[in-house]
């Protein structure tokens, strides 16, 4: 017969075992950090870069995520997204810390938050909420800070993008959180070193036309206007203060390079500095229209450059591009208080949705807006041309001189002209350059720098063939808006993002700009089909719980009868 009495012993010998075997268990795990991401796109997984920059905090950094209290379902995916990406900086660097905070305290109104948050540079969202078939409006402040000794780095969670559903809104701003985040820590954990040389002298954008898209990259580099034409005077201190710097910036000049100043910027891809340029082969603006009775006369513009990106492995032709795929031309009819505005498509003006094959290009919110855009001719030398943006398959090629009239507007397009396909507007060259004066008489003599025949070291430069792709308008006041801001439709487009992305590409040698180029998928529920069987599932998921409750007490009450009865 089995004796309660010794079975005691063994119970608190198995209890006593199983309390040590829960304390080594506990342990053991406290030594090691082991995180799995099971996600078939890995989006809880850093890249190496992110890793690297979060590992290098030596100092606490503090992030605070306005994405709490009462928001949208779907801004509640994005927060849940947001935790789980910063919960990796945090397993990485317990320097990284972070907190969801309620941006609306009980105290505050909503509206009085909102003014707060725009006078700071962070413009909050109105979102439309659907509940129950009823419409409401709503604010949220999807916004982040990342602070650090004293400074202070704002994130945008939020990517917006024309015509985007809710669901899209969602994916794409998740797609884009790792960057923002790495950027914004980069930013904040490293101190600007690359400096970036805004051309003057050949009658580029006056500075109130690019203050936008400079002010934002002074947050990062160091950006200084440099006058080329005084090579004439100073020819070698110019050429060798023009190699101080990591990047030269051409936005749109209007008087031809002389040969000494063609010879400063060759000099300086030579060694191993970077470009962007900007350009325009055609002479053509829509305020002439306006201010000449809606008529004006494209013609070639002639820059002196031909022979120089010939030599580098491509060629702008001084043509214009018509597109179908275009964006609007604003008109007004009748005078006074009577003055109606319409918007009509004005083929002139390319809207370009990129095709992501690049970093560069990758997860731009927006179309990027041309005017009056030139085409570009790739040429075979050993340089890699990558095409960054084209025009769209229905697409028109005119040739200079060109009548152009606001008349256009009101006639019909004939699709049989637009068949010249896709046109390269925008072209990136990475390589080993050779001097576009090789075998050449050089056009100036220097005692103490030498003429270099070929780049050191692979260098890059990006080539695109509308000069106006970074101006920004201004408002009433003569003040720069965002670059890309419509002021008459109040559209976005991508001008200033595609932008940004080059100058980090080109400049960038963190590997940060590769993060762009991560795809990340979210599952998005079917919204009309949600509302449709809404009923169906709120039943099954409420009723069935309990009917196999049910079951099993009826199954568990007839066994316990029939062994006792």
């Amino acid at each position: 017969m089995n004796n309660p009495i010794l079975k005691k012993p063994n119970i608190i010998r198995n209890v006593i075992v199983v309390i040590i075997l829960l304390f080594v268990v506990n342990y053991v795990s406290g030594l090691f950090n082991l995180r799995f991401d099971l996600t078939q796109d890995s989006r809880y997984t850093l890249s190496e870069t992110s890793e690297k920059i979060a590992s290098s905090a030596q100092k606490s950094v503090i992030i605070d995520v306005f994405l709490a209290g009462d928001i949208p379902a779907d801004f509640r995916k994005l927060q849940g997204e947001t935790r789980q990406l910063l919960e990796e900086y945090a397993a990485i660097n317990p320097n990284i810390k972070f907190a969801f905070v309620n941006p609306v305290p009980e105290e505050k109104s909503v509206e009085a938050v909102a003014q707060d948050f725009n006078q700071r540079g962070m413009r909050p969202e109105q979102v439309q909420v659907r509940n129950n078939g009823k419409v409401s409006q709503q604010i949220v402040f999807p916004w982040a800070l990342v602070s650090s000794q004293g400074k202070t780095i704002k994130v945008p969670l939020l990517k917006k993008a024309l015509g985007a559903s809710p669901d899209e809104l969602i994916s794409r701003s998740t797609q884009n959180l790792e960057y923002a985040f790495s950027d914004a820590l980069y930013k904040l954990l490293n101190p600007k070193s690359k400096r970036i040389a805004v051309l003057k002298g050949n009658d580029e954008l006056p500075d109130r036309y690019i203050a936008d898209f400079f002010s934002t990259l002074r947050e990062s580099y160091f950006i200084a206007p440099f006058p080329l034409d005084s090579i004439a005077q100073k020819p070698e201190q110019t050429i060798e203060a023009l190699q101080s710097f990591d990047l030269v910036v051409v936005a749109k000049p209007v008087k031809p390079f002389t040969d000494v100043e063609k010879y400063a910027l060759d000099q300086f891809t030579m060694s191993g500095g970077k470009s962007l340029w900007l350009l325009d082969m055609v002479a053509m603006e829509t305020d002439s229209l306006y201010s000449n009775n809606g008529t004006a006369v494209a013609v070639p513009r002639d820059l002196n450059l031909n022979d120089m990106f010939f030599k580098y492995g491509l060629r702008i032709n001084p043509v214009l591009i018509e597109d179908l795929y275009t964006a609007p031309i604003v008109l007004a009819s009748g005078a006074g208080s009577n003055s109606q505005y319409s918007q009509l498509p004005w083929f002139y003006y390319p809207l370009v949705t990129s095709k992501e094959n690049h970093p560069i290009n990758s997860n731009i919110d927006n179309p990027v807006r041309f005017e009056y855009a030139n085409q570009i001719d790739t040429l075979g030398n050993n340089i890699k041309k990558t095409v960054l943006l084209q025009s769209s398959e229905l697409s028109k090629i005119n040739g200079v001189p060109l009548p152009i009239s606001l008349d256009q507007v009101n006639l019909e397009p004939k699709p049989e002209d637009y068949t010249a396909g896709s046109q390269n507007l925008a072209v990136l060259l990475e390589g080993n350059f050779q001097s576009a004066f090789t075998n050449r008489i050089l056009p100036l003599k220097t005692n103490n720098y030498r003429f270099r025949e070929s780049a050191a070291e692979p260098t890059k430069m990006v080539v695109i063939a509308d000069g106006g792709l970074i101006k920004n308008e201004l408002d009433k006041q003569g003040r720069p808006l965002e670059l890309g801001f419509d002021k008459y439709t109040f559209k976005q487009y991508g001008n200033k993002e595609f932008l940004l992305n080059t100058v980090n590409y080109l400049l960038d040698d963190s590997g940060l700009i590769n993060i762009r180029s991560k795809d990340i998928a979210l599952p998005a529920l079917d919204s009309q089909k949600t509302m449709e069987e809404r009923s169906t599932w709120q039943a099954l998921m409420l009723g069935l719980p309990l009917a196999i409750l049910a079951l099993f007490g009826t199954i568990f009450y007839y066994l316990r009868r029939r062994r006792y009865a």
